[in-house]
């Protein structure tokens, strides 16, 4: 799945096999970095921190939470191995860290899927949303990433929400029991063109429509920054439908303090508005290697110092 270009380079794509007979700390690296008291659950991912931390998953979760990081998110994690999840979990679980979002389904890049109401498509959708509660439960994830797909250059738009609001209500029923919540990601149009779902109200209005705490918002603070700006008040006319949100600044979509956007103060009123779920690094790195992602490191430090 083409996911997000700039996680190519980055994401590693398989777990020693040590791994699956070993404890979880026995691959862990001692970090001279100093550990941060973190204010918020800021997220890395799997090959942000490859260069310091070694290729192994968790070695690099290990790492991560020798930094202070108390959370991790992982795209990929549905296509997974069982035992890799199963592996990745028990660390997590002995280290503090909540696990963020995952994609929870087969995004339509080019061609319309939700849009269209096809019955069969729903289907599809709704069965992988199924997999997903599995994929979830065994990683202890409350949140997966939902993307509505492509327009549908034959309806009208009022037709393409009307299906899509109406998959997601099914969806919903699935994830209710389970106390998971599928998170709705607007992406901007220059990166993502030809995609339904681009602004910050529209998703509000979704999430209104579709009226069930298992379907809410995850704001993305450089799609968003991209698409209508006005990141605060727009943060905040739709709080109470947000659930999650990732990071990056613009332009390049890599960590804090190397674009234009002020995430010192986005941190400071999340914070001050008593958020305490998951900000999902989604992001690369401005600079290769180790000094690369000591940058990172310092980045996060420097935002979360308000």
């Amino acid at each position: 799945m083409h996911r997000r270009k700039f996680l190519n380079h980055t994401i590693a794509t398989s777990v020693g096999a040590s791994v699956l007979t070993t404890g979880a700390f026995a691959f862990s690296k001692p970090s001279n970095l100093e550990k941060h008291n973190f204010k918020l659950k800021y997220a890395p991912h799997l090959g942000m921190f490859k260069n310091l931390a070694g290729d192994d998953v968790i070695d690099q979760l290990n790492f991560m939470a020798d930094q202070g990081f108390t959370a991790f998110e992982d795209n990929n994690m549905r296509q997974r191995p069982i035992a890799e999840q199963e592996a990745m979990a028990k660390v997590m679980q002995e280290r503090g860290i909540t696990m963020g979002v995952f994609v929870a389904h087969t995004i339509y890049w080019t061609k319309p899927n939700l849009t269209s109401g096809d019955e069969k498509l729903r289907q599809e959708f709704l069965e992988e949303i199924k997999d997903s509660v599995a994929v979830a439960k065994r990683v202890k994830a409350k949140w997966i990433t939902v993307v509505p797909g492509h327009v549908d250059l034959k309806l009208e738009h009022g037709y393409q929400t009307a299906n899509v609001v109406e998959s997601l209500k099914q969806a919903s029923k699935i994830l209710e029991p389970h106390g998971i919540v599928m998170v709705l990601e607007p992406l901007n149009f220059r990166d993502h063109p030809g995609l339904f779902l681009k602004k910050s109200a529209q998703a509000y209005e979704i999430c209104k429509a579709v009226n069930s705490p298992s379907c809410k918002i995850l704001f993305d603070v450089y799609h968003q920054q991209i698409t209508e700006g006005n990141l605060i008040p727009n943060i905040e006319a739709s709080w109470n439908e947000i659930a999650y949100f990732q990071m990056g600044d613009n332009p390049g979509r890599n960590e804090p303090t190397t674009g234009e956007i002020n995430y010192k103060n986005i941190f400071k009123y999340i914070h001050n508005k008593g958020f305490d779920g998951v900000l999902g690094m989604e992001h690369g790195n401005s600079k290769d290697g180790k000094i690369g992602e000591q940058a990172v490191i310092d980045a996060y430090k420097e935002m979360d110092n308000f």
